[in-house]
């Protein structure tokens, strides 16, 4: 991307979003690439990008790149996959008129800019999950696909997973009545991240561009590899790490037509005496407004990522109760369908799986069609992760949201929180500042 056309970009997405369409609509026509292509790729991110460059790799793909900015992880996965060029900076990727999508598997606070720059240099996009460290990079993320028509698929891999899918259609079908609530949840035992101090990052760690768009912080070794999902600036909690997975199965069997309208409950640190800014703890209640189509919907999550602690049989999982049964539904397990009285009916073996959905990915490339996990899908998932960590920090009990606007409403102080301050006069907060 040469410096006219980044600059021509960067004046581009300060525009309204206003008119953006509603999170979980159809995507228009996307742009198409020849069925006999070989998708040419590059990799954003070292860490988890590992496991996608190995199925992209099994699934014919090119890997042309791998980016990262710790120098042994891009060597590594370089050297494994025989990858010609492993550099610090994406846009040496974006640059590159041979490369047809990127994978994005960056820490959060890096999301928005890399998937946006991306689409705006005429790449498709995949990016993990949570699509975006806060709720107005995912209406400029979504924004900026419908606007250069670029697939970006989200890494929620259960919507292309055929097993759970099947689950999901004992719903569409009525199996269990009504459904007028669905309960997500997230047990686990996470480790105690200790205190830290600011100390001088490692050698081959461009900690500079690692921090990128944030706010510089000096760095300390307990905010760093992985342990950076417990830090505001970088990450957002375990609910958009992991519980995310199961707020997305929620959203999809429950099919709301608009985000949600009141965020009700509590979230703090209730276990560990370290560094992490996030709940360790949290209970949150969203309630989705009755439409034309559909009653009021009721959807509860739970977080314990200190005492694993098995419901229905699983640590984390989704269940859809109905006015004739409820429906369990595990990414890793596979789902139960359950009548009256708790009567097991019918039952299938299974989990998540990463080739169907990167194959989903590459199919909407070639055809236009529009990827199982889409990026408004994955923007209305995150926002219930955002909404529920803005609950945790403005210590309110109740928000009340405008899904139209995608503002919390009557309350200036959660509402600075639906955006962040941006890093000053850097190039990639300037792709997602949104001017105020």
């Amino acid at each position: 991307m040469t410096d006219i056309h980044r600059r021509a970009f960067l004046s581009k997405v300060g525009t309204s979003t206003a008119g953006l369409m509603a999170a979980g609509a159809v995507a228009p026509k996307l742009s198409v690439a020849a069925p006999s292509e070989t998708l040419t790729v590059g990799i954003i991110g070292c860490s988890r990008g590992k496991v996608l460059a190995r199925e992209m790799d099994k699934l014919g793909s090119r890997i042309a790149y791998v980016c990262d900015v710790d120098d042994a992880r891009a060597g590594a996965l370089k050297k494994q996959y025989n990858v010609e060029n492993a550099v610090s900076d994406f846009r040496r990727i974006l640059d590159d008129p041979a490369v047809d999508a990127v994978a994005v598997a960056t820490p959060d606070h890096w999301h928005g800019a890399a998937a946006i720059m991306a689409c705006e240099a005429g790449k498709h996009v995949y990016v993990e999950k949570p699509c975006c460290h806060n709720i107005r990079e995912g209406q400029l993320m979504v924004e900026a696909a419908r606007r250069t028509g670029r697939v970006m698929q989200v890494g929620s891999q259960s919507r292309s997973t055929k097993v759970l899918a099947n689950g999901i259609q004992q719903l569409r079908e009525g199996a269990i009545g009504e459904v007028l609530m669905a309960k997500a949840w997230n047990s686990q035992r996470r480790q105690n991240i200790g205190h830290g101090k600011p100390s001088k990052p490692p050698a081959g760690f461009d900690y500079d561009t690692w921090v990128g768009p944030a706010p510089m912080r000096p760095y300390q070794e307990n905010c760093h590899h992985y342990t950076w999902h417990w830090w505001y600036d970088f990450g957002t909690g375990d609910i958009g790490n992991d519980g995310i997975h199961e707020l997305d199965i929620a959203l999809w069997g429950l099919a709301p037509e608009t985000m949600p309208t009141v965020v009700a409950g509590h979230g703090s640190k209730l276990y560990f005496d370290d560094d992490q800014q996030f709940p360790d703890t949290q209970y949150v209640t969203f309630e989705f407004p009755k439409t034309e189509k559909s009653k009021k919907q009721l959807l509860v999550y739970e977080q314990r990522i200190w005492s694993p602690y098995v419901q229905e049989g699983h640590e984390n999982c989704t269940v859809f109760y109905g006015t004739k049964g409820y429906l369990v539904v595990a990414k890793i397990g596979g789902w139960q369908l359950f009548g009256e009285k708790n009567k097991l009916i019918r039952e299938e073996k299974g989990k998540y799986s990463e080739a169907e959905h990167l194959t989903n990915f590459m199919d909407a490339i070639k055809t236009g069609k529009t990827p199982s996990a889409d990026i408004a899908i994955g923007h209305q998932s995150a926002t219930l992760g955002h909404l529920a960590n803005i609950l945790a920090r403005t210590g309110r009990s109740t928000l009340q949201f405008d899904p139209a606007r995608q503002q919390i409403v009557d309350d200036p102080e959660a509402n600075a929180l639906v955006g962040r301050t941006y890093r000053k006069d850097h190039w990639a907060g300037r792709a997602v500042d949104n001017g105020q």
